[in-house]
């Protein structure tokens, strides 16, 4: 079910310069995102729960850090001059910490 989930998103959605990619990778400890211009093949902007969970005051927690990658990705991409995205969830359902990463990156001003 997975590998047709991942077939099924991946056909759909292409990033382009005007309107990146917005991709995340779930790993078991940490959640990456990265925004992708698939016409150039190239990275436009990254971030991760991993820089992201040293920067949690209080909050504890995988999906908090997830959401804070969202939001570090948000600010990173309005420093390139990005204000749109074509998020890009692969095979992941879209809860827990998927949705924590598109949450954080509309709270950071990123439109999806």
């Amino acid at each position: 079910m997975r590998a047709r989930r991942a077939r099924r998103t991946s056909a759909k959605i292409r990033g382009t310069a005007e309107r990146p990619r917005l991709a995340v990778f779930r790993s078991n400890r940490f959640t990456y995102v990265q925004l992708v211009d698939d016409g150039a093949r190239k990275t436009l902007a990254y971030a991760s729960s991993v820089e992201a969970s040293a920067g949690i005051k209080g909050e504890k927690g995988k999906i908090a850090a997830a959401r804070l990658a969202g939001e570090m990705l948000a600010k990173r991409a309005r420093d390139v001059g990005i204000t749109r995205a074509v998020f890009d969830r692969r095979a992941y359902r879209y809860h827990g910490l998927v949705k924590a990463v598109a949450d954080g990156a509309r709270a950071g001003g990123l439109v999806i």
